[in-house]
């Protein structure tokens, strides 16, 4: 009786350590698709961001393009 008290025991054990790890992974799993979430929205933060910049750059470099073609033709020669 005594083994099959010890056996019960092991067994009980093993169940609550079985849960208490899935408990963990669900947690960390959990987190990590958080952070997943996370690391997304900031992506379309910086891209919306970027193409905003990119609308605004752009014509400043040709602006300045043209500047410079201009007063270059303005150089006596």
């Amino acid at each position: 009786m005594k083994e099959t008290d010890e056996i019960k025991q092991l067994l009980s054990e093993i169940r609550d350590l079985q849960r208490e790890s899935l408990g963990e992974y669900r947690r960390v799993t959990q987190r990590s698709l958080d952070l997943q979430q996370q690391a997304v929205t900031r992506q379309e933060q910086i891209s919306k961001l970027y193409r905003r910049v990119l609308v605004g750059v752009i014509p400043l470099v040709i602006a300045i393009i043209l500047l410079i073609i201009y007063l270059l033709g303005k150089l006596p020669y």
